[in-house]
């Protein structure tokens, strides 16, 4: 499969850079184009045979896969000027614009003849630039072997999950705007570790070490989390303390309201 990325900013670049370095789509397969050279050029550095161009039409025509990374007000215009390049028998389109889903996309897309895209929503998080991202992928009109490649393309950047349309705003709100939240755990443990005596750099280190730990005990054991709860929490111990402290602070009613909060309706 070749790849285009429209757009070389932030989410466009992680994507080039971890399909770059992953084992499904060789390097000379991947098209990126963006209005600035700049950023064409330190990719080009870094990975001589991709392929860029400050010509999106030119990056379209090239790839089975075209990918939208692009802010949003600018979707309408690079759609105008790449699809009468794309075709729709052939090629699929997928969209990592927040925000934005299928069926509008899919106006956005039709040419007047009736004739539309295998379509696709992408929502990575952040840490796609670190091949470590929680991507969520919703299609229409593909196949079953289409989404199947679609999915192993994004599982090379971290974990891809292929989910309904309707599930997209709160997988949005628990891996995109969760990243977030996780960070804002580890500031304020981070804190609370240098109340407890701790320079801020070693807490930092605690703290994703332990965030580690825990993740890498459940994905191992496939245990729900009380489970492992149960293991450190001893009667009349530390551990139970601390965790009915932080639940009369609110701590899982505010993670739950965080997350509905951010969920869009």
């Amino acid at each position: 499969m070749k790849i285009a990325v429209i757009g070389a900013g932030n989410m466009g670049g992680a994507l080039a850079r971890g399909v770059a370095q992953g084992a499904i789509v060789a390097t000379s397969d991947i098209y990126v184009s963006n209005s600035s050279p700049a950023k064409l050029e330190v990719l080009k550095r870094e990975y001589p045979e991709i392929n860029i161009t400050t010509d999106n039409r030119e990056a379209a025509e090239a790839a089975d896969l075209v990918v939208l990374a692009v802010k949003p007000w600018k979707v309408v215009e690079v759609l105008e000027e790449i699809k009468p390049h794309i075709d729709y028998k052939r090629q699929a389109v997928a969209s990592m614009v927040g925000g934005l889903g299928i069926a509008q996309l899919s106006e956005w897309l039709d040419k007047g003849d009736g004739v539309l895209p295998a379509t696709y929503l992408i929502i990575p998080n952040t840490a796609i630039a670190t091949m470590s991202s929680m991507t969520f992928i919703a299609s229409a009109r593909s196949t079953e072997a289409m989404d199947a490649h679609v999915v192993d393309i994004f599982n090379e950047l971290g974990v891809a999950m292929l989910v309904d349309e309707g599930l997209i705003p709160a997988g949005t709100s628990l891996a995109s705007c969760g990243i977030a939240y996780a960070l804002r755990y580890i500031r304020a443990a981070m804190e609370g570790g240098v109340e407890l005596g701790f320079r801020a750099d070693d807490a930092k280190r605690i703290v994703m070490q332990t965030l580690r730990g825990a993740a890498d005990i459940l994905e191992a054991g496939g245990a729900h989390p009380e489970v492992e709860i149960d293991r450190v929490t001893t009667p009349g111990g530390l551990t139970i303390k601390g965790l009915n402290a932080m639940e009369a602070a609110g701590f899982t009613h505010s993670v739950i309201e965080g997350l509905r909060a951010s969920t869009k309706r």
